[in-house]
């Protein structure tokens, strides 16, 4: 089979769904920037009855500053704890990061945007406060966290780690139940660590290493959901210690694919390879690969999806924050959509901002 064939087959599964919808899973801005609304909220009835009442530029402003695209580490329909980008309205009070978990608890305010196939991941009923200190946000739950199964112990600390620290002023987190620290979960004992961080990992597959011990922790982005409703699934994988360089065995990750029982899948092609050593410098990362890259050989195209599973995989690596790619030593590539891939891509703000 030819080269521009073995693209062209290993893409279409996922890929066309994506260029027939348009719908990206990012926004556009870099992490350290909050997107303005999609929708303008309405100030009072009167602007409900009647004529239609013209707003001032102020108006438009206060109205787009009424909401915030935050990620919410929701459960999908698999099990997986996944981020969903959802607009939440702003707070008088609490801030933002408080507001993220209450919109974590069953039955809550999460009900209203709640997506399809997704559940929250508090009991319902908790009440949550935050209090965020030098770079540490300590949680403190009402006794009804406690009603939660022994099989979402896991998820829910996952998904409360990861909720809080999208935000740039946590970096750990630490948990309280009415007050008294928690050092261990209260259903199943699971131990709760000093300063909860990403570094626990999430959706955890050991399924590759033997000795967890001489093992070395890489979170990496596949695709879940269904036609139509396609979402990335961050998997943490346990690969061996003594392998190659960290970027190196995210790519490697990335072609390997996930677990073959996991249902979720890869859109980067088992054959891609990584020609020299990834160069980092500067927080950004320069990546030379062989053609099996391209989704179109002749145009030297990059597509989305692609740029997407790499740029979000690579920075979860402490000191990453861009990706330079390149293809045999050539850095004259394009975009999907036909534009020059020009400068090094950066993270996005935010994850799943809409299904593809």
């Amino acid at each position: 089979m030819s080269n521009v064939t073995k693209a062209t087959v290993a893409t279409t599964i996922l890929a066309s769904a994506v260029l027939l919808s348009g719908c990206g899973l990012f926004t556009g801005e870099e992490k350290n920037k909050i997107d303005p609304p999609d929708v303008s909220l309405v100030d009072s009835p009167s602007k409900l009855e009647g004529d239609p009442v013209e707003t001032t530029a102020e108006e438009n402003k206060e109205s787009e500053e009424a909401s915030v695209k935050t990620e919410l580490y929701l459960i999908d329909s698999s099990g997986y704890v996944v981020p969903q980008t959802l607009e939440l309205p702003s707070t008088q009070g609490g801030g933002v990061a408080a507001q993220s978990l209450k919109y974590l608890v069953e039955d809550g305010p999460i009900s209203n945007v709640l997506p399809s196939g997704f559940r929250a991941v508090l009991p319902a009923g908790t009440e949550v406060s935050v209090d965020i200190k030098d770079g540490t946000a300590v949680v403190d739950f009402s006794k009804e966290f406690k009603n939660y199964k022994k099989e979402d112990e896991l998820k829910i600390l996952q998904a409360v780690t990861w909720t809080l620290t999208q935000f740039d002023s946590v970096q750990t987190v630490k948990l309280k139940l009415n007050g008294t620290e928690l050092k261990q979960m209260p259903v199943n004992g699971t131990p709760v660590q000093e300063g909860l961080s990403r570094a626990s990992g999430i959706n955890l597959d050991t399924s590759g290493v033997n000795d967890i011990s001489q093992s070395k922790a890489l979170t990496v982005y596949y695709i879940g959901g269904e036609e139509g409703n396609y979402y990335y699934v961050p998997i943490t994988k346990r690969v061996n210690e003594t392998d190659v360089d960290n970027v190196t065995a995210v790519v490697q990750e990335l072609a390997k694919g996930p677990s073959h029982f996991s249902g979720l899948q890869s859109i980067v092609m088992s054959d891609v390879e990584l020609l020299d050593e990834p160069q980092l410098a500067d927080g950004m990362v320069t990546l030379n690969f062989n053609e099996s890259i391209l989704n179109s050989f002749k145009e030297k195209k990059v597509s989305q999806q692609v740029l997407d599973a790499l740029v979000l995989s690579l920075t979860e690596q402490k000191g990453i924050e861009r990706v330079e790619l390149k293809v045999d030593g050539n850095a004259d590539l394009l975009k999907e959509d036909g534009k020059p891939l020009s400068e090094p891509v950066s993270r996005p703000a935010k994850v799943n901002t809409g299904s593809f």
